[in-house]
């Protein structure tokens, strides 16, 4: 039984998808909860797709049932492993699909194969990205703590979206320290996706100010450009708290590779400030090296602010202390400014 794609996101509430993609597309992105049995793994797709070049499309099923054939009773021992009911798709919708949904029907294993394979979710996902939202962008300078604000704001029932939990990364050249690896830009944006499906298009949706790039991550031109387009809260703490802040939060970093990354923003420093960051980090005075380093972050972030200044719509004062209190401030404060 074939199922469009949004009877496919339907049914996932009560059944296991299963991938039947090679480990390599796997890897490169996938449908969240899904589990990969590779009809194909990566070496076997490739010879498949030799012989079809080279013998046509006939030899090439033919070379696909010879490598498969031995690894059936595993496939089979595997999707009995997931349940007795299981949500199936390759890329198209094609053979590989079918195949296994025929091979599992044997063993009495009731399947429903995506038309159009996970391609036609990758086409909702991109479609995504153009779905218009109620965005307020909170902005302000590093060391704010806005993931934190996003955080008080998820728990106080309102709709976020975290690009940098997604990213798995802080958006700054020192962003990657102490996190786990960054997802595929296609991982990240089918995860995005993800989290736009659970939104109520008709409220406000609160979202951290960034570049197009987290870290080596690009963010959707369509939910890219809606950002550029929203109102802006800034939110404005003191310096002081802020290198506390930072203290706290990549004090514990490896200092070699933060010297490392502080190295590929030696130009933008400036030599002189460069050498006093670094011997500052040597001697380990993580406050005096945090305290050079804004220096050129709050002048970067300043002068981008200047742009965009129209968009501002509120700047709120944090003392960086009572989180909760101030997120209630801050639901305040975008009500007055959106009524």
């Amino acid at each position: 039984m074939q199922l469009t794609i949004d009877d496919f996101l339907k049914l996932r509430a009560q059944l296991p998808i299963v991938d039947v993609r090679s480990e390599g597309e796997y890897a490169e992105g996938h449908i969240q909860s899904a589990v990969n049995i590779p009809i194909l793994n990566n070496a076997e797709r490739v010879e498949v797709g030799t012989d079809y070049k080279r013998k046509g499309q006939a030899e090439a099923i033919k070379t696909g049932f010879r490598l498969v054939g031995p690894r059936l009773l595993n496939i089979i021992n595997d999707a009995e492993s997931i349940g007795n009911e299981l949500l199936v798709h390759c890329w198209r919708g094609g053979m590989r699909s079918s195949n296994f949904c025929q091979f599992v029907g044997m063993a009495k294993i009731k399947t429903h194969q995506l038309a159009g394979g996970y391609k036609s979710y990758r086409t909702k996902a991109l479609e995504s990205f153009k779905q218009p939202l109620n965005l307020i962008v909170i902005g302000g300078c590093t060391g704010s703590g806005k993931s934190e604000i996003l955080g008080s704001l998820k728990a106080n029932g309102e709709q976020v979206i975290d690009l940098e939990k997604l990213a798995s990364h802080k958006g700054s050249v020192f962003g990657g320290l102490q996190m786990s690896p960054q997802p595929t830009t296609e991982q990240f944006q089918n995860d995005l996706f993800e989290d736009i499906l659970k939104l109520d298009y008709s409220r406000t949706v609160w979202i951290e100010d960034e570049s197009i790039a987290v870290g080596r991550i690009f963010l959707p031109e369509g939910l890219w450009t809606q950002m550029n387009n929203s109102p802006i809260v800034e939110i404005n703490v003191d310096k002081v708290v802020r290198i506390q802040r930072l203290v706290e939060e990549y004090g514990p970093a490896d200092r070699t590779l933060f010297l490392e990354a502080m190295m590929r923003i030696t130009k933008k420093l400036g030599g002189q400030h460069f050498n006093a960051a670094r011997d500052k980090l040597l001697q380990n005075d993580m406050a005096s090296v945090i305290d050079i380093l804004l220096n050129y972050y709050d002048k970067a972030y300043i002068n981008g602010l200047s742009k965009k200044q129209h968009r501002v719509k509120a700047s709120v004062q944090w003392s960086g202390h009572d989180i909760h209190s101030f997120t209630a401030r801050l639901i305040q404060e975008a009500k007055a400014f959106r009524s």
